[in-house]
């Protein structure tokens, strides 16, 4: 009762947003793993899923700086809204090809950065607008909840669906089965898309969003971006790569998510509900050292226990990670607007610059390795390589907290 009336007290536009989330959780274990795995079964090609998801992340940054130019004339509730609907959309272009050749995954790709590059874009503006620093682990907490919730639910279902309509014949082939699935995808889509348009939202003044200097404490933010970039590249494929090459198929990919998150999505909920902006360099420490030790165990041992070991880190790993980061970087970009007098979307433009930085390298790596020495080596060096390199971001998000909460 007590949480269903703090829920309530949140201001309306607030609300929306976190009933829109949680509609469209439902849609984002299907675009992070399945996609993936569609791949895999189509192509057996470690390479292309990473190809894949380069040119998804190539299409965001281009995005949100078109997306800059239109939020000053559009309503930002229907640019996300148009995200939402793009993603359906991209998924069922890549199931309509009769042969996933390296252009056709590009085209797929891209169309699918866009659909990210509406979304994020006009998320991230939503949520700073809508909270304050001080309701913001409880907003990401009860958000996070929501999507490691549905990865309980919706990669069991869409998992064992998949490997039974193969096994039992129940469409005319396996991408049948897929098919079906991104027709519900679309169905969901259009359903959160007129959700988050009953919302009043205020547009940005129009002004210059791409500047080329900030202050010293900015670069720092950048930094600390790009190294979430380098892992975020393999995040969302990884555990389709490792199930389907290592482990088994759909099935098995869907319930190791599935348990992982069950454990993970009351672990958020009562963190965000419980934790404060104080706590925040301590839930990002335990983050990275948990995703430095599933990418080192699954790299030594490179086996099926290792594989489940990784998955189950990573399920916990990522949320966590979230529940740090979002708020540091909402808290970063209150403090410099202030000080350097400038939109709140400069500077989620510029962030996007340097998540892409940081996701071109990692994925350029993991690239370069597939192709020249083998996917066995790109996933047992890459993953470890670029955990690291995040986990001494702490440093850096310490250094960042101490200068924002310094007394003037």
């Amino acid at each position: 009762m007590k949480d269903i009336k703090l829920f309530m007290g949140l201001p309306k536009n607030t609300r929306t947003l976190l009933l829109t989330s949680f509609l469209y959780a439902f849609v984002l274990p299907i675009i992070d793993i399945f996609v993936a795995a569609y791949i895999m079964r189509n192509s057996a090609d470690v390479g292309r899923v990473v190809l894949y998801q380069l040119t998804v992340y190539t299409g965001i940054p281009i995005t949100f700086f078109i997306n800059g130019f239109l939020l000053n004339k559009v309503d930002p509730g229907k640019l996300y809204a148009f995200g939402m609907l793009l993603s359906g959309l991209s998924m069922l272009i890549m199931t309509s090809l009769p042969v996933l050749n390296f252009a056709g995954i590009a085209v797929a790709g891209l169309i699918m950065g866009i659909s990210f590059g509406f979304f994020w874009a006009n998320r991230d503006y939503l949520v700073l607008i809508c909270t304050t620093d001080a309701n913001r682990n409880y907003y990401y907490g009860l958000e996070t909840f929501f999507n490691t919730f549905t990865l309980v639910v919706v990669p069991i279902a869409v998992g064992w669906f998949i490997q039974f309509s193969e096994q039992l014949a129940w469409v005319d082939n396996v991408n049948g089965a897929y098919k079906v699935i991104i027709y519900i995808v679309i169905a969901i889509t259009i359903v959160a898309s007129l959700l988050i348009n009953t919302g009043d939202y205020v547009k940005p003044q129009k002004s210059r969003f791409v500047f080329f200097k900030y202050d010293r404490l900015w670069y720092k933010m950048l930094l600390v971006a790009v190294c979430k970039g380098l892992v975020q590249g393999f995040i969302v494929t990884a555990p389709a790569m490792l199930i389907m090459k290592i482990v088994g198929g759909e099935g098995a990919l869907g319930t190791v998510q599935g348990i992982g998150s069950l454990i993970t999505a009351v672990l958020m909920y009562v963190i965000g509900r419980n934790s404060k902006p104080e706590h925040r360099l301590l839930i990002y420490a335990i983050s990275v050292l948990l995703f430095v030790a599933g990418s080192l165990i699954n790299s030594i041992f490179f086996n099926v226990t290792s594989v489940l070991l990784f998955l189950l880190l990573m399920t916990v790993a990522r949320p966590l990670f979230d529940l740090a980061y979002f708020p540091l970087q909402m808290r970063v970009i209150d403090y410099l607007k202030e000080k350097e007098k400038r939109n709140e979307y400069s500077y989620i433009f510029n962030h996007e610059c340097g998540l892409y930085v940081g996701r071109f390298l990692g994925c350029g790596t993991f690239i370069l390795i597939n192709y020249c020495i083998s996917d066995d080596a790109a996933l047992i060096v890459t993953l470890p390589l670029v955990t690291i390199l995040q986990a001494l971001s702490y440093f850096v998000v310490k250094n960042i907290l101490n200068s924002i909460n310094k007394p003037s």
